[in-house]
């Protein structure tokens, strides 16, 4: 059986398939980097602007919002106009965000940083169910590249803010430089928009014969992740039943309070390692390391989770490492410092990874796993939202980070509760 991503045996689908694949690579690499930049020069925008911790916690916190509010609507944008169409106008809109967010102006700095949100949202939500649509076979291994690549780029993006920042282009220009990564993946969208005829009715049925025409034939009929060769057996649940699944509020809340994790990190960890001693640049990269790190289990537990039906001590034994690396930054020694942030990344990819898994394994078609990541993104980015305002003002509260740093270990431990209970066997549609 063929299990590589492209098929061998006609050169022009697999060019198709291989044009696919850079595209959502392209737009995963997006998704992550015009926002995981702010939290390494998060003072120098509070000194050039006078925002507070509060106010400036609002430029991770409003993209979280965007995230919450546009997750429900992309799978019926998606339904009406096809899901490359609407990434591509996603990738259009995020390119302008970027534009906008660079004026001088704090109006339109959190005018431009709620354009990018809305437009990484509708790629958060329709890229997962674009994965299992068109390759069925390769669930794990593309979702391991997606989650890899996404990871990767946040690093880069956390990691050269600082440098760049100091330099003639300054905070706003070290925020601007991702446009040139969004226009490049939405030129690579282009040539694959005419390839996209509008499913009647929102029901995919020509998304099936896309991605038929991608798939080798044999790949689609012994896969067990397969749409086609499950649809016999189930029809598509409907959103409105998704919200009375107890497996999809488990998956939902697993993918919020794992999101809050990793926000509240990229939003106030330099500063906090500043408090402890550390120079901007040094905190900086510091964060860039915890990303890089993640990378690691962001690529490995979507390949060790699509190999069995229950990923439940895989799930919680990989969010206990949040716990502990948040926990060690709290109340362990200064000197071990980059020890608990290398257990905190390995957490936080291997937790993310999980969570994105989540949407095809625990789905039985294209249908469900949209709709279960427009819930989970929906609800998830909501708790998500309140963590790096909510961490920003215990601090400014309490005058140290040693209150939200309890907080956000405790918020590991339901992490990990939740991670365990949405990684037993099971489907969404289950009695």
């Amino acid at each position: 059986m063929n299990k590589s991503i492209a098929p061998t045996l006609n050169p022009a689908r697999s060019a198709s398939t291989w044009l696919l694949v850079t595209a959502v690579l392209l737009t995963a690499a997006a998704l992550r980097s015009p926002i995981t930049g702010v939290g390494a020069i998060i003072g120098e925008i509070e000194a050039t602007t006078g925002l507070s911790h509060t106010l400036s916690g609002m430029l991770t916190t409003l993209p979280l919002i965007a995230f919450a509010v546009f997750a429900l609507a992309a799978p019926g944008l998606s339904a009406k106009f096809g899901i490359e169409r609407t990434l591509f106008f996603s990738m259009i809109l995020m390119t302008g965000g970027i534009l906008v967010r660079s004026l001088p102006s704090v109006t339109a700095l959190f005018a431009g940083t709620a354009l990018v949100g809305i437009a990484i949202a509708i790629g958060n939500v329709l890229l997962p169910g674009l994965i299992k649509r068109d390759f069925p076979q390769q669930v794990g291994l593309m979702t391991s590249l997606f989650t890899t690549c996404l990871t990767f780029w946040a690093a880069i993006s956390s990691g050269i803010s600082v440098p760049l920042s100091q330099g003639p282009l300054g905070w706003r220009g070290a925020l601007t430089i991702w446009v040139a990564l969004t226009a490049v993946g939405a030129l690579v969208w282009l040539p694959l928009l005419p390839r996209r005829a509008k499913a009647p009715g929102g029901k995919g049925q020509a998304a099936e014969a896309t991605s038929r025409s991608r798939i080798p034939e044999a790949a689609v009929s012994s896969d067990r992740t397969s749409p086609t060769s499950t649809q016999s057996k189930t029809t598509a649940v409907p959103r409105l039943r998704i919200w009375r699944s107890p497996v999809a509020w488990l998956v939902t809340m697993f993918m919020g309070f794992q999101s809050i994790l990793f926000y509240v990190s990229i939003s106030w960890l330099p500063d906090i390692l500043q408090e402890r001693g550390m120079s901007a640049e040094q905190a900086g990269w510091m964060l860039s390391l915890m990303q890089l790190i993640s990378m690691a289990g962001s690529f490995v537990m979507p390949l060790l989770a699509a190999r069995s039906d229950s990923q439940k001590w895989l799930t919680a034994a990989t969010a206990a490492l949040c716990v502990i690396g948040f926990g060690g930054i709290w109340a362990g020694p200064v000197s071990l410092a980059a020890l608990f942030i290398l257990l905190l990344g390995i957490g936080s990819g291997s937790t993310f990874g999980l969570a994105i898994v989540f949407f095809s394994l625990r789905s039985r078609t294209t249908e469900q796993a949209s709709a279960l990541s427009g819930m989970a993104q929906s609800v998830g980015y909501i708790l998500a939202a309140f963590g790096p305002t909510l961490f920003g003002y215990l601090h400014d509260l309490s005058g140290s980070w040693d209150t939200p740093l309890a907080v956000i270990t405790g918020v590991s431990i339901l992490t990990a509760l939740f991670g365990y209970a949405a990684g037993r066997k099971g489907f969404i549609d289950a009695a």
